[in-house]
């Protein structure tokens, strides 16, 4: 096994090391204390081909590889989860299923200009449309309901929870279309923001993450085309299901740089901070706690970088993805909050960061599946 990253790999992620620094860090508190959606980072982003990492050149994306998409998710999630939350659900979730399961009339319409990050010169991401008020974890429930027309479908119903809700110009949403049918009566349809009849909810007013746009959308009698349904009909719990496996690598990244982002922090702080006549890294209490971060830090790396590996490989990355999920999230909780006892009173100011790590770090156990669903998806798999 090669545990040495490619030259190619260090320059992506000396990259995005450089984007997060001089594009992510200046204002970052400002957009946390103020709700703002990081517009003209998310542009940089597409500039940079991040929007689109693991797209095919020929659908405008940079044909990069997974690990790649983890380093970049990595190194821009230390300093800015909400940023990186955006390019997650753009290259994930809404990319990565257009690619693996669209037409190639779907791909030339939507994927191109999604996996380039902008259309006519102006942001062009998507979002992924699963969660409801009554089916969050349990994706089976469906109450959004597309009733199939001949050569078209009605679209109703209520999505929750969905990131770059009102940025986005593009849905991929989950509706169920027979339900005798179960799990097998869902769809999955490609819907556009600008449609008669999509609306846009208020913005969640959240703990963490604060940059990113969380909206509720309805959807009332909206006209969607046959051809923007993916795959054949029943596809889409299917469709829901293999994309959010590969969705979890981006979140389990996006923890781990959260984790990573608290960790150089603190160490830095431990080196400056005197108490008791010396440097605070020169107490045992304080040394313990460094190397326990670092060690849960290394140790969730490698989980994702394996999840990571085994999809470029084409294998089966379900159990691995969910491992990652759940260890790089409760890291990225657990060191974030020791971030802040390193801290003592300051880190529990604004300025000092490690505030705001901690508050984002929460969502990292919550989406794209809960630690408990991962749980449940490792014990299927190892019970077999």
């Amino acid at each position: 096994m090669q545990f040495q990253l490619t030259e190619e790999h260090l320059m992506i992620q000396q990259a995005a090391r450089d984007f997060a620094q001089n594009e992510c860090l200046p204002g970052v508190i400002e957009r946390d204390e103020h709700q703002k959606f990081p517009r003209e980072q998310v542009l940089k982003l597409a500039e940079l081909g991040f929007m689109g990492m693991m797209v095919s050149p020929d659908y405008g994306g940079s044909g990069m590889d997974t690990i790649s998409y983890v380093l970049a998710m990595e190194e821009i999630s230390k300093i800015d989860a909400s940023v990186s939350v955006c390019m997650s659900v753009n290259n994930s979730l809404v990319c990565w299923g257009l690619e693996k399961f669209g037409s190639e009339e779907q791909k030339q319409k939507y994927l191109t200009p999604l996996a380039q990050g902008r259309k006519n010169g102006e942001l062009f991401i998507g979002a992924f449309l699963l969660s409801e008020p009554e089916a969050g974890s349990d994706a089976t429930s469906q109450r959004t309901y597309a009733e199939d027309k001949g050569d078209h479908y009605v679209l109703n119903g209520t999505k929750n929870w969905i990131t770059n809700g009102s940025s986005a110009s593009v849905y991929l949403v989950m509706a169920q279309t027979d339900i005798s049918k179960g799990s097998k009566g869902i769809n999955a349809f490609i819907v556009e923001k600008s449609w008669p009849g999509v609306a846009v909810g208020a913005k969640e007013n959240k703990l963490g993450i604060r940059g990113s746009d969380t909206h509720s959308i309805s959807f009332t009698d909206v006209k969607v085309p046959k051809e923007n349904r993916i795959g054949g009909d029943g596809f889409g719990f299917t469709f829901a299901m293999k994309t959010l496996a590969g969705g979890r690598i981006g979140i389990a990244a996006q923890a781990l740089g959260i984790a990573g982002g608290a960790y150089e922090l603190s160490l830095k702080y431990s080196k400056e901070r005197k108490a008791f006549g010396k440097e605070i890294m020169h107490h045992q209490a304080i040394q313990f706690k460094l190397a326990d971060m670092a060690t849960r830090i290394e140790c969730a790396r490698l989980l994702c970088l394996k999840a990571a590996w085994e999809k470029d490989q084409h294998l089966d990355y379900t159990l691995s993805s969910s491992m990652a999920k759940v260890f790089a999230s409760e890291t990225a909780m657990w060191v974030t909050v020791e971030a802040v006892q390193v801290h003592g009173g300051y880190g529990y100011v604004k300025e000092y960061h490690v505030e705001r790590l901690m508050r984002d770090a929460k969502i990292t156990q919550i989406y794209e599946g809960t630690s408990e669903v991962q749980r449940i998806v490792i014990s299927r798999s190892i019970l077999k």
